[in-house]
């Protein structure tokens, strides 16, 4: 895990401490620098595999330069299968004579996270690249000839100082995260996940080429029964856990909460390694799953920390927390993150965790009603019946109770715009007022995708989960959880986003992950033979936190003075009377919704305040 930064055709002087010390946290064991021609290539280390001098970066290997952030876990396997030798047991070197063996095709054969830049001296190329899932962040600034890109915001913009882009604003606003590419600035993309660009470093000319597509994987259904794919999943999960493990020359922990994925993940890692440390988030009040999450530790006999977490410096956290993402960022869910790997990092430098299970194998309870009604194509009886009985009946204030589900449910129905219908079921910010913004959400992207994606012949289930990987996954909680971890210098990994897991879990019937009325299925009946019982029936929560009381107390001066401060942005792209009339409880609005939307403008001052 490290830190990248690079330019071409950048003709203003950059000062190398200025990078190095905007990436350290990355990267805080050594810094290098390449310049040749009109190419710069920047790199902060955290050592976590071939600790020797040969692992050091930028490396070069026959005219080849690369600055690479992530780890290629089967990169020995691939050295075998193609007969690569080399003095190094260096996965950055396996890309580089892989590179020189095949090109970009090499891609396809990696099992890892990823982004690199990756200069081809004697062509004049450069290859900007990411992994499937898009764990390891990869932002670009492109103007003319010009590119500049780098593994976080914060540095590329006091760098480059790219403008607002307030028709991004809004669309973050209503969909709750910067869709795919987008970002909160003009000329700035994120380069997105199974994606690479080629660049002309000479012309400027660049191609974006999608080297890996999660749909193709969808519209096959795998024949398998039951049992065999229970015992293919358990072991393409244990080879995924035990790769994550192996190809560290450090040791590794595990997150572990109360719920399945991350405890499945715990229990095979604890049978690959003695005494694996593992670390749950303890909260006060209903949220607190430290109790189931003990049961597993004291299974497996791990060397288990628990968090404890009062929020008392919350006040004094909260803004840091919100700029580490360099753009604004409404998952409340990065305030227990960011603390659990805060003192994981205490302990270990790499740690696994549950991320990708909910998305590729139905873990929301929202993917239930997806399951048995295409919400995505309603019929105009139902739809008016139902936007008829959400006017009606009482707003839903308890966020795990059978009547919201129900009126969430009223809620999907009552739509027949496709935008709205995701925006619901997902983030559920702004839908239904849409009559607030000033600026209003093009939305262009992400309409786009949506109707491509219900064209295709597959299940209502599998169009959510597909958008869920491509937008949730990818654009709010892998940028999450690598935000919380690198902050901290903590490496995390994702057993369940390995390669021959994306491409095995896609194809599943949709009857394996959710039945009748139970999520994750299969991944529940793997389960059993790992977990304690009460854990198996537990529903779906993660690291949730108390928003709404926090909105009211600990957090409400803090929120208040932002949001009505006189020189804000929000109200340059919404009506600031809904916010002040939000605040003081004037608008017909869930408490729970209410406490999302104040967190996400609240957010989207923070971040700019701090610009």
């Amino acid at each position: 895990m490290c830190g990248i930064f690079g330019t071409i055709n950048y003709e203003y002087p950059i000062d190398k401490s200025f990078i190095f010390n905007g990436l350290l946290h990355r990267g805080p064991d050594e810094q290098g620098h390449y310049s040749a021609n009109n190419v710069n290539l920047y790199h902060t280390r955290l050592a976590i595999q071939d600790l020797s001098i040969t692992g050091q970066q930028p490396m070069e290997y026959n005219g080849l330069v690369i600055v690479f952030n992530g780890e290629i876990y089967n990169h020995m396997e691939l050295r075998r299968k193609y007969g690569l030798k080399a003095s190094s047991n260096s996965d950055t070197l396996t890309i580089l004579m892989m590179f020189e063996l095949m090109g970009m095709n090499m891609l396809d054969e990696f099992d890892g996270m990823f982004a690199f830049a990756l200069y081809d001296t004697v062509k004049c190329r450069i290859y900007l690249a990411r992994d499937r899932a898009g764990k390891k962040p990869l932002y670009v600034y492109h103007k003319a000839r010009i590119f500049v890109f780098s593994s976080e915001l914060n540095v590329l913009y006091k760098k480059c100082r790219p403008e607002i882009d307030y028709s991004s604003i809004a669309e973050y606003l209503y969909v709750g995260h910067h869709y795919r590419k987008a970002t909160p600035y003009l000329l700035v993309n994120e380069l997105e996940n199974g994606h690479y660009l080629k660049i002309n470093t000479q012309t400027g000319v660049y191609d974006d080429v999608c080297w890996f597509k999660m749909e193709e994987y969808y519209k096959t259904e795998r024949q398998t029964n039951y049992a065999d794919a229970v015992t293919q999943l358990d072991q393409i999960l244990k080879n995924a856990v035990k790769c994550r493990i192996d190809s560290s020359d450090l040791d590794v922990g595990s997150f572990l909460s109360g719920g399945i994925d991350s405890g499945l993940i715990t229990a095979m890692a604890a049978q690959q390694t003695s005494k694996l440390k593992t670390f749950t988030v303890k909260m006060p009040g209903l949220f607190d799953e430290s109790a189931l999450a003990g049961k597993v530790a004291q299974r497996y006999a791990t060397d288990h920390t628990i968090v404890e977490i009062d929020f008392s410096d919350l006040n004094n956290d909260i803004e840091k927390i919100i700029v580490n993402h360099g753009e604004p960022n409404s998952d409340n869910s990065a305030i227990p993150s960011y603390y659990v790997a805060k003192e994981a990092k205490k302990h270990i430098t790499v740690v696994l965790n549950g991320d990708g299970a909910d998305e590729l194998f139905g873990g929301y309870r929202r993917y239930v009603p997806f399951r048995h009604v295409d919400f995505f194509n309603p019929n105009q009886f139902s739809r008016v019946c139902s936007r008829i009985l959400t006017r009606i009946l009482p707003i839903a204030n308890h966020k795990q109770s059978n009547y919201n589900y129900f009126y969430r449910l009223l809620q999907f129905a009552s739509y027949s715009d496709l935008i709205k219908i995701y925006c619901s079921a997902s983030s559920d910010l702004f839908v239904g007022f849409e009559d607030v913004f000033i600026e209003k959400p093009k939305m262009n992207l992400i309409s786009s995708d949506l109707e491509r994606i219900n064209n295709y012949s597959i299940s209502p289930l599998k169009k959510l989960l597909l958008m869920d990987f491509d937008s949730m996954l990818f654009s709010r909680l892998l940028t999450k959880m690598d935000i919380a971890t690198m902050a901290n210098s903590l490496e995390g990994r994702s057993p369940f986003l390995s390669k021959e897991m994306l491409e095995f879990a896609p194809g599943l019937p949709d009857s394996y992950k959710i039945k009748n009325l139970q999520t994750k299925d299969i991944l529940r009946t793997l389960s059993k033979k790992y977990l304690p019982q009460v854990l198996i029936d537990q529903p779906k929560r993660g690291f949730e936190i108390p928003l709404k009381n926090w909105v009211d107390k600990e957090l409400k001066d803090i929120i208040q003075a932002y949001l009505m401060a006189p020189d804000n942005l929000y109200s340059k792209i919404l009506k600031k009377d809904f916010i002040l009339n939000l605040i003081d409880r004037k608008v017909k609005i869930s408490d729970e919704r209410r406490a999302k939307i104040l967190f996400c403008v609240f957010s989207l001052e923070v971040w700019h305040k701090h610009l």
